[in-house]
This record gives structure tokens, sequence and C-alpha cells, in this order.
């Protein structure tokens, strides 16, 4: 069972994400270290709108994302606050805050979600992927979950 404190940072898997028109999408987003999210207000917003606000175990969405925007909610007892953004529109370009609070602590992460082109689009589900070069440097990232046809930004 993950604990419940007012000490968490919000992380997030990719700066921008890439999805073709008509496709699901999540936006990836989890506190750190693994912290329950189910009592904690959760906002979600692309501009300046509320798109999305997860509060007391009730939901609100805005005009336009009603039914297209949830959040996977048996994951919130693990951290995960990630949006699931359904049926993507090219009207959905643009950049998303995620916000979290529990009391006096305000957590926020942002990311992009641009349109990718058909012929670019994958499907991948669990992957690692661990990068290095001659100089011993190295890049490791890991993604729970990617729909079809989402292409990640390296």
């Amino acid at each position: 069972m993950s604990r419940v404190n007012n000490d968490f940072q919000l992380t997030t898997a990719e700066d921008t994400e890439r999805v073709c028109p008509g496709h699901d999408v999540n936006l990836h987003c989890h506190l750190s270290p693994k912290t329950s999210a189910v009592v904690m207000t959760i906002r979600w917003f692309k501009g300046t709108e509320c798109i999305y606000l997860y509060k007391n175990g009730q939901v609100t969405e805005s005009v336009g994302y009603e039914g297209r925007v949830s959040l996977i909610t048996p994951e919130l007892e693990r951290g995960n606050v990630s949006l699931r953004l359904r049926d993507f529109r090219r009207s959905d370009v643009g950049r998303y805050r995620c916000q979290v609070v529990h009391g006096e602590q305000k957590e926020e992460a942002v990311v992009g979600l641009e349109a990718a082109s058909g012929k670019g689009s994958v499907t991948t589900v669990h992957v690692n992927i661990h990068l290095s070069n001659n100089n011993n440097q190295s890049v490791s990232l890991y993604s729970t979950r990617l729909l079809p046809h989402v292409v990640r930004s390296l």
C-alpha cells in the first residue's frame, strides 16, 4: 500500500507526447515517491483553462473534453495522476499542466502534446531503453505504457 504524506514531487516521462488524430494518448505524470493521490486534488490545465478536476472523488470536465479525459482511477493509489485523452484532435495540441494539491503542498509539471504524422506512428508497450556513448555518459528511459500510434520524442 502506498503512503500518504505532504512530501512528494511530480515527475513526467517525457517533455512532449506525439499522437495521430483520432487516437488516444496518456499524458504521463506521477507522484514521487509513490504516494497515494486518492485524497488529493488533481487538476489538469491546457493553457490557463482547467480541463479536468478530481477532488474528493468527484470529477469535473471542461466543455469540449467531456467523455474524452480521465484519470486511471485504480492507479491513483500508486501515485499515477496521468491524464488519458481520447480521440485526439488537432485542437488538442499544446502545453498541459498537471497540478496536485495536498494540504499546503502544491506541485506542478508540464507536458506538451503534438500531432504526429501517420507515417511515424509506432505501437509500443512496456519499453526500457538505455542509451550510452563512449564517454560513459548514459540516459535511461522507461515508459510504462504507450498507446497505439503514439510517438515519443527523445
